[in-house]
């Protein structure tokens, strides 16, 4: 089994910066590759951002030029770093993590107001 533990997020403005970080424990050698999803009520769970064990990082289309992903997948560990944020970017935020199963964080809120 494969833990995920999520932090960061929260309450930030427009054009403002977050960041969130997500640490796996357990069997963390299965793990091939991690991502973070987002979703909103009513919507469906879709992926922000994927890296793969060898290092490939792709971006959804409307983050490419805004966030930042690192990571260390054979620590499962995988951060996101979050710059001018927008009122669409507001979310619950799920790590992910896929080897033989998925396993999910529980998630966390980013909320973008003014």
């Amino acid at each position: 089994q494969v833990q995920l533990v999520e932090s960061g997020g929260g309450l930030v403005r427009p054009g403002g910066s977050a960041e969130l970080s997500c640490q796996a424990s357990g069997m963390i050698f299965v793990i091939g590759n991690m991502a973070w999803y987002r979703q909103t009520p009513g919507k469906q769970r879709e992926r922000v951002v994927l890296i793969s064990k060898g290092g490939n990082i792709n971006y959804e289309d409307s983050v490419k030029d805004r966030f930042n992903a690192s990571g260390d997948i054979v620590r499962g560990t995988l951060n996101l770093q979050m710059n001018n944020l927008k009122l669409e970017d507001t979310a619950v935020y799920y790590c992910n993590a896929n080897g033989p199963y998925g396993y999910w964080g529980q998630g966390t809120q980013v909320t973008v107001s003014s």
